[in-house]
């Protein structure tokens, strides 16, 4: 029978120690030696291959087709990719008081009405856990709730569910290893058992992770590895909305948004986003632009505002909130090159309404257009729509999604919209119901937009 034993392994060059040592003798950096587990076992006599496991070509592989669940909530089933997928494990990010309990609460308790649901609460008391149940009016009386912390304890209580929350990972530790509970070891050995629970038994877990100040998932990356999804939930707590984000999905896109609204019934799934990402005084300042961002399977409406004002420093600030820092950097540059337009002696905020984070490139030339009107003081039409991505020559290039992101533009009201020259073909068939105007260089979009309805005929002639 194998014996379980545990050494000690360098998170920055992996060397290893039969015991804690806060040096690592092999690299020299301090308090990275972390315990694991290693098992030991006879070597087997026989090594001959398994006929289950020999290689076998792609056209023989069956391919299984997964049944999804219902969540209850539309916004998180579009987030996970259509619904929740049996024996996965879903891994939810995000801050203290962010409402990642709240939402799995309420996801269990919609669960439980025809499954049975185990929530196992680490970090509350069984009872904490019905107060917030009766606040939020949810009818639950048949989810199953455990307060434990010992992760081996669990598997017992398994029989015959089909849906369990552990809340939360880092609140959970296992008796083989000697280190404390949130420790890497400890993280990382929890998450593995719960995986080939999972697995072998079909069931499906919602798993609550810590974050960092830096807002990463606490724990060692291997963490992320081992989840089937890896969901962020993201926001402000001075505000009601918040954001749902997958950086991982392997049953679905990995580019989806889900956006919900705090409630005091709950968290509630927002399906208009215009009060969102749109502001009620577009077009009457000066520095705003909107672009259709398309997130995953959707595409959505995103306003860009930005600030420019005088420096009161000798080295101008770039402060870019929901747009790569690099970015904006670059898109300064090209307009100051191939615009005419100088920020060398001023400050440039920018930020994406809603707190949403824009990080395809066919949001460069709203940013371009944000940045160029709050520079010369002109504002933008409320009605007016801008995308394409924008080289450091200056020319706009073609970006994908294009008539998915005219036909939202459409439908959201809009006149005019600027887009890449060379999207056109996509967007013919609207152009009776919105102006399109195509744009080659970026150059010629500022003199259209911040020139005279005069000057605008000539440049279109």
């Amino acid at each position: 029978m194998a014996k379980s034993l545990t050494q000690f392994v360098c998170s920055e060059c992996g060397a290893t120690s039969p015991k804690w040592l806060g040096r690592c003798p092999s690299c020299g950096t301090f308090n990275t030696m972390v315990e694991e587990k290693v098992s030991t076992a006879e070597p087997l006599k026989s090594a001959k291959p398994s006929p289950f496991n020999r290689a076998k070509p792609l056209y023989e592989v069956t391919e299984e087709s997964f049944s999804r669940t219902s969540s209850g909530i539309s916004e998180f089933d579009s987030v996970l990719g259509g619904g929740i997928v049996a024996g996965s494990l879903v891994l939810i990010g995000g801050d203290p008081g962010i409402g990642k309990s709240t939402l799995l609460t309420q996801i269990a308790a919609h669960l439980s009405e025809n499954y049975k649901v185990l929530y196992l609460s680490a970090e509350e008391s069984c009872s904490q856990v019905k107060m917030r149940a009766r606040r939020l009016e949810l009818g639950c009386e048949n989810m199953l709730l455990l307060n434990e912390t010992c992760i081996d304890n669990l598997e017992s209580e398994l029989d015959g569910v089909n849906f369990c929350v552990v809340d939360s990972i880092q609140a959970v530790y296992t008796d083989d290893l000697s280190s404390s509970a949130g420790s890497v070891g400890q993280v990382r050995e929890c998450a593995s058992k719960l995986m080939r629970i999972a697995k072998s038994r079909s069931i499906t877990f919602f798993i609550v992770g810590h974050v960092t100040k830096e807002g990463a998932l606490a724990g060692p990356k291997v963490l992320e590895h081992i989840m089937d999804t890896v969901l962020y939930f993201e926001g402000e707590k001075q505000e009601n909305f918040r954001i749902l984000r997958a950086v991982k999905n392997r049953f679905g896109n990995v580019a989806e948004v889900g956006v919900f609204e705090m409630t005091d019934s709950g968290v509630r799934a927002v399906t208009d986003y215009s009060g969102i990402f749109l502001s009620e005084s577009r077009g009457e300042e000066a520095g705003a632009a909107v672009t259709p961002a398309q997130t995953g399977a959707r595409c959505m409406n995103v306003e860009i505002q930005t600030l420019v004002s005088k420096t009161s420093f000798g080295l101008p600030r770039r402060m870019p909130l929901g747009v790569d820092y690099n970015k904006l950097v670059l898109l300064i540059a090209v307009l100051e090159k191939r615009c005419g337009i100088s920020f060398s002696g001023s400050d440039v905020y920018v930020n994406a309404m809603g707190g949403i984070k824009l990080n395809e490139p066919s949001c460069d030339l709203a940013i371009c257009a944000a940045l160029a009107s709050a520079q010369l003081g002109v504002p933008i039409d409320k009605y007016t729509a801008i995308f394409g991505e924008v080289g450091l020559t200056g020319e706009v290039r073609a970006v994908g999604y294009c008539e998915k992101r005219v036909a939202e533009c459409v439908k959201m009201g809009f006149k005019r919209i600027y887009m890449p020259a060379k999207n056109m073909k996509s967007a013919v068939k609207y152009a009776d119901k919105i102006t399109i105007v195509p744009v080659l260089y970026v150059n010629k979009m500022i003199k259209s937009l911040f020139s005279s309805p005069a000057e605008k005929d000539g440049d279109n002639e």
